[in-house]
C-alpha cells in the first residue's frame, strides 16, 4: 500500500533503514565491498549504483534468462559484478568505460573475483564503440549508467539491439531531480523516456534517483 505522501514523493527510508535493508537483503563479500570502496580508495567519484540497486539488477536478469548483456558505464565494476554473477555458464557482459583507470581497476575487481571469463571491459566512447558488438546482439539487457546526455541515443541503440522481451534499464532516470529543467542534459533524458515507450513495455521505479525498466516488444511496435 502506499499513503498519500509516499505517492507524492514522500521517502519513508533513513540511512538506518538502508544500511539495514543493504545488510540482510545485499550484503557484501569480499568482492563486492573491494569494489564498492574503490572510489573512495582510488580518489575516483563514488557514483556507483547502490547495493540494494546492484541486487536489483542481479535479480531482474536472472528472472530474464539474461546470456547477453551490455552495460554502458563500467566505473570499478560494482554494478558489472553484480550483474555477471546472474549470468550463467556461456554468458557473456560487455561494460564499456570511457576511462582508461576505471576500466583498469573494474579489469582487476573482476579477475580477483573469478569473472574476467565473463566479462569483457571496452574503453572508449560509448557511441564508438556500441557499432562494434552489434555482431554479437541481439542482447538480452543494456544497462545504462553513463553520461545522461547520450541516454536518448543509448536508448535507440537499445531498442535496435534487444531482442523481444529483453530488458532496458537505466539508473538516474529522474536526473538528480532534474528531469523537467530546461538544458540540453534534462530534454536528452527526457526524449530517452519518451522514446522508451515507443518500443518497451516500460515502469520508472522510484528509486533514490529513479531506475526506468522496460521490456521489448515485438515487431508489432507499441500496441503489441
Amino acid at each position: 500500500m502506499a499513503d498519500p505522501r509516499s505517492r507524492n514523493g514522500r521517502a519513508y527510508h533513513s540511512p538506518e533503514i538502508l544500511r539495514w535493508a543493504e545488510a540482510l537483503h545485499a550484503p557484501h563479500d569480499a568482492f563486492l565491498q573491494e569494489a564498492f570502496g574503490a572510489p573512495e580508495r582510488e580518489g575516483i567519484p563514488a557514483i556507483q549504483v547502490a547495493p540494494l540497486e546492484g541486487r536489483l539488477l542481479e535479480l531482474l536478469l536472472r528472472l530474464a534468462g539474461a546470456r547477453r548483456v551490455v552495460e554502458i558505464g563500467t566505473l570499478a565494476g560494482y554494478s558489472a559484478l553484480w550483474m555477471a554473477r546472474a549470468l550463467p555458464s556461456g554468458g557473456r557482459l560487455w561494460t564499456l568505460e570511457k576511462s582508461g583507470r576505471h576500466a583498469a581497476l573494474a579489469r582487476r575487481t573482476l579477475e580477483a573475483a573469478g569473472l574476467s571469463g565473463k566479462v569483457t571491459v571496452l574503453v572508449g566512447e560509448a557511441l564508438a564503440l556500441l557499432p562494434k558488438l552489434e555482431g554479437e546482439g541481439p542482447f538480452d539487457a543494456v544497462f545504462l549508467d553513463a553520461d545522461k546526455g547520450n541516454y536518448d541515443a543509448y536508448g535507440r541503440w537499445a531498442a535496435a539491439h534487444l531482442r523481444p522481451g529483453g530488458l532496458l534499464l537505466a539508473d538516474n532516470a529522474f536526473l538528480f531531480g532534474r528531469l523537467l529543467e530546461e538544458d540540453p542534459g534534462a530534454e536528452a533524458v527526457r526524449r530517452f523516456h519518451e522514446e522508451s515507450v515507443r518500443f518497451f513495455r516500460t515502469v520508472c521505479i522510484p528509486t533514490a534517483d529513479g531506475l526506468l525498466v522496460g521490456i521489448r516488444r515485438g515487431e508489432e511496435g507499441r500496441h503489441g
